[in-house]
């Protein structure tokens, strides 16, 4: 039976997993450096800074979605989907669409203007997905970022 949650400290080692998977699918098997005393400390810490729902059948963790409180000048407070992933072998089942619904109405329950994600451009599957939501795409902005250190 299928179960979608709220993640625990004790989902973190899973979720890592997952997102590990994630960055093999988007091609950067290296880009994964955050230490799972940091993920642990940034979601269940003194002040934690990203939350999630995971999908869980049995005990095993199949999927997860991480996301953080970001604020627009222009908007208020919106929910930022930083991770939507299921687990290779249990893509396909709906899993992935439970798993945003419930991120969705969570938006909802929080009153947040909003909820805003990025998706790679080669991404179809995640694009036709998302495009069943009736989702906004914008081309118009560009990805800015800086590094510091790991």
């Amino acid at each position: 039976m299928l179960n979608i949650r709220t993640a625990e400290r004790a989902d973190c080692a899973a979720m890592l997993d997952l997102i590990k998977e994630l960055a093999i699918y988007e091609k950067a098997p290296d880009a994964v450096t955050v230490s799972m005393d940091e993920f642990i400390a940034s979601g269940f810490g003194e002040r934690p800074v990203w939350g999630a729902f995971v999908a869980e059948r049995g005990e095993t963790i199949v999927g997860m979605a991480l996301y953080y409180i970001r604020y627009s000048t222009w908007k208020g407070r919106r929910l930022y989907l930083e991770d939507l992933v299921v687990t290779e072998a249990e893509r396909g089942a709906g899993i992935g669409k439970l798993l945003l619904d419930r991120t969705i109405a969570y938006a909802k329950e929080q009153k947040f203007s909003g909820m805003m994600w990025q998706v790679l451009d080669w991404n179809e599957p995640a694009i036709n997905f998302y495009k069943k939501y009736e989702a906004d795409f914008d081309s118009e902005w560009v990805n800015v970022s800086l590094n510091f250190g790991g």
